[in-house]
């Protein structure tokens, strides 16, 4: 990284910026670095249309070319100006189908400085597949990524891939081949959709839809419903709603609602044959849920130049440590705080599954990065940073677990107003859980005043007392921090638990 006085940059990468050349859109991110979780620096976006026109005439919209070669004019100056150390550039389905993409192309690298890759649709497809990979932990289902030229599915298991297939299907083409007309662009999808068969092993599993028109489906069904956060990663809707809702954007019935207002004028033309391929799709598969991904191919391409070891990482525990060796007093002391907590559980009658424990440890990683406010906000601060974070390989109710165990760990063990609309995203599970990890924060954080080396010496132990269920067991040398504060934060545990607690010393 740059030499600098900033301190909010992850230390030892650079910065790298990749160019998406879409059929509709075209695209810079920059991102802090290469790496498991990556965090966007920079983010620009231009509708240039380059696939206007394209299915009738062949060529791409001469208008949309100068356009998108200005954009690249800009886009290059901005990725140097963000000391991008490298740029990597793909264009996808009007690029490669245009009689005059060669000239574009060639003009594109001269401005870039930089080879274009065209992917290929089976290209598109898999780093459409590991995009979803590198934001989902154990995804499993098939992926399908609208552009505005085409569509793209590929089967997932994991971080398994099959072989994808393209289809001329894009949200701007489909609109075009059906002169606006949605009756006729439902025929025309239907008629391509059944030709992909790789749909049938669907059935029952999940479809990760990805895009920007299908994101802003996404995006209006949280604002009708109200849906408290505005997180379009991990957005999950059972079959039957979705399909309901797409019928609903296609025949008109929610065209009044103010929520239209939210989508930008340039995408609102194309939501009803965004919704209309997603249907299709849909009713040939035979979904158990849709799980809305914020990644794509760019992610996906990125993933793919990673190590094994480093795409063997876990995103949510990786982007966790990172917020914690930017934010938290000591980074060394929330690690201890993830392993000791779990150890700590079974004394509660606690059995985590796989994806339970990811997300104890996440927050107990995350359990210190508001220290910097005023102690009244500490938890609401923390609660705000979570839910509201890019955090990946976690779902929506996870990312609730994670915020109110920690605005718990501050404000203590009981719901209020300020709780309401994110616990009512949780499961009634996961906010027992979330009481039970922030009570025994609260418990171990007065040992260990924030800092590393004491709490791996503290243990619960079951009691020969009569009058005792559990003690908590602390070194004697560690006797002069017992304090009327720290026998009311257990005995606020042993409520919420129904487990009578008490302090051995020895």
């Amino acid at each position: 990284m740059t030499r600098s006085e900033a301190q909010g940059r992850l230390p030892g990468i650079a910065p790298v910026s990749v160019v998406d050349i879409g059929s509709n859109s075209i695209r810079l991110v920059v991102y802090e670095g290469l790496s498991r979780a990556p965090t966007v620096l920079f983010n620009e976006k231009v509708l240039c249309g380059l696939g206007k026109g394209l299915a009738g005439s062949g060529r791409m919209d001469e208008d949309g070319v100068e356009r998108a070669l200005a954009a690249l004019r800009r886009f290059t100056a901005l990725s140097r100006q963000a000391q991008a150390t490298a740029m990597y550039v793909l264009a996808t389905a009007a690029a490669r189908e245009a009689s005059n993409g060669p000239a574009f192309i060639e003009e594109a690298e001269r401005i870039l400085g930089q080879k274009v890759l065209v992917l290929s649709g089976e290209q598109e497809a898999l780093y459409s597949a590991l995009g979803v990979i590198s934001g989902f932990h154990e995804p499993d289902g098939i992926a399908g990524d609208l552009g505005g030229g085409s569509l793209e599915l590929i089967d997932i298991q994991g971080s398994s891939v099959g072989k994808g297939i393209t289809l001329p299907l894009g949200g701007l083409r489909l609109s075009e081949s059906a002169a606006g007309a949605l009756p006729k662009a439902q025929e025309l999808a239907r008629r391509l959709i059944v030709k992909a068969q790789l749909l049938q092993r669907g059935k029952d599993r999940t479809f990760y839809a990805v895009g920007g028109t299908w994101r802003n489906i996404a995006k209006l069904h949280m604002e009708m419903r109200g849906y408290p956060l505005h997180m379009m990663q991990g957005y999950e809707l059972p079959y039957d709603e979705i399909v309901r809702f797409l019928g609903d954007i296609i025949s008109g019935a929610n065209a009044k609602d103010p929520a239209w207002s939210t989508i930008s004028k340039n995408r609102r033309a194309l939501i009803p044959f965004g919704a209309v391929a997603m249907r299709e799709v849909l009713v040939a598969m035979k979904p158990r849920n849709v799980c809305f991904s914020a990644q794509g191919v760019r992610e996906g391409y990125l993933y793919s130049l990673l190590s094994d070891q480093d795409k063997a990482l876990d995103p949510l525990l990786t982007a966790a440590d990172e917020l914690a060796i930017l934010r938290a007093r000591s980074p060394e002391h929330a690690r201890e705080l993830a392993d000791w907590t779990g150890r700590m559980m079974p004394f509660f009658g606690v059995t985590e599954t796989e994806e339970e424990a990811r997300y104890r440890r996440a927050a107990c990683l995350l359990a210190d990065i508001s220290w910097r406010a005023h102690p009244d906000y500490r938890g609401l601060q923390a609660l705000n940073i979570i839910a509201h974070s890019s955090l990946v390989g976690i779902t929506h109710p996870g990312r609730a677990f994670i915020g109110l165990t920690n605005y718990y760990r501050f404000e203590g063990l009981y719901d209020d107003g300020r709780t309401g609309p994110l616990a009512a995203i949780a499961t009634e599970p996961l906010l027992e859980r979330a009481k039970l990890l922030g009570g025994l924060l609260r418990v171990v954080y007065l040992f260990s005043a924030s800092m590393p080396g004491i709490i791996n010496k503290l243990t619960f132990a079951q009691s020969t007392a009569a009058d005792t269920d559990l003690e908590f067991v602390v070194p004697a040398i560690h006797e002069d921090l017992a304090g009327e504060r720290l026998d009311g934060r257990l005995q606020q545990l042993a409520k919420l638990t129904g487990k009578r607690l008490a302090f051995r010393f020895e």
